[in-house]
């Protein structure tokens, strides 16, 4: 048996005190806050309001949870609604199971009832956020490290990840070392978000174009990843449902991307209550009336 280079932690809480917290919940929190404060440096850069990422936070964050759990349990039924299974543990959701592209959608649901609100353009704001959301995925990541899940096949690589033997795959509790899809995803979201910062200074990326940048790259990396894992998931000719997903969605991003790269763009941003200068006003330091 190969050493794993990561270990597994031995429980998936952690004790502030007297107090259990769930490893998997205590990420996701750390992804969300990370989401909001880039988030919020980004739009203020912009020239728009600090409170308003967090006002609109407000309504993405409960509609992107319900979507991520919403999606996990219509594509993974089998232990809720499956034989055996138990419908209850669907609310379990600090048990781990659920899904960025539930997420994301729930969240855009949210966001545009918050923009709404605030009278913001929606695709300002997913310009301005899309950065915080990659790096909030790369914190959130870990909490399937907590869970001991989602993570690829087995490998005798130096870096391997270590996986209990009440976690490992049917009739594979002999193999002890894993590839840690987690790691290679959070690294990878993490140079998303470097692509997104340098792209949007190098070409001034606007009208939902760097949100669909994010889109593009990080479906990139998610199907090669995606292809790695042994956790059950419907297959359709071959693929993995979410490698079909990260195709449909890198297609559609792509060519969204294409198309706008041909359209002149308009003079004014819309931003909080209003119009705010164009983006030369921005970039001088320069807010708009």
């Amino acid at each position: 048996m190969s050493l794993a280079f990561i270990p597994s932690p031995s429980t998936g809480e952690l004790h502030l005190g007297p107090l259990p917290l769930r490893g998997y919940s205590l990420l996701l929190i750390l992804g969300i806050a990370a989401a909001i404060w880039l988030g919020t440096r980004r739009w203020v850069a912009r020239g728009g309001e600090k409170s308003t990422v967090s006002d609109i936070a407000l309504w993405a964050i409960p509609f992107g949870i319900i979507g991520a759990r919403l999606y996990h349990v219509i594509t993974t039924s089998g232990p809720y609604f499956g034989d055996g299974g138990d419908p209850v543990k669907a609310l379990y959701i600090w048990e781990g199971g659920i899904s960025i592209w539930g997420a994301v959608a729930g969240g855009a649901v949210g966001a545009w009832i918050g923009c709404r609100r605030k009278g913001v353009d929606l695709a300002a704001f997913a310009d301005a956020v899309a950065p915080g959301i990659a790096l909030g995925q790369a914190i959130g990541r870990w909490g399937n490290w907590f869970n001991q899940e989602l993570y690829g096949r087995a490998t005798t690589l130096p870096w391997g990840l270590e996986i209990d033997a009440e976690h490992r795959p049917e009739g594979m509790q002999d193999v002890a070392t894993y590839h840690p899809t987690f790691l290679y995803e959070s690294l990878w979201n993490l140079g998303v978000v470097a692509l997104l910062i340098w792209a949007d200074r190098r070409f001034r990326l606007d009208r939902g174009r760097a949100f669909a940048l994010y889109a593009a790259a990080y479906t990139a990396g998610r199907f090669w990843i995606e292809y790695l894992r042994v956790d059950e998931s419907h297959e359709i000719l071959g693929l993995r449902l979410n490698d079909w997903t990260s195709l449909l969605v890198f297609a559609a991003a792509v060519t969204y991307l294409a198309v706008m790269r041909r359209r002149p763009a308009p003079d004014r941003a819309a931003t909080d209550s209003g119009s705010l200068r164009g983006r030369e006003a921005v970039d001088s330091g320069r807010m708009g009336s």
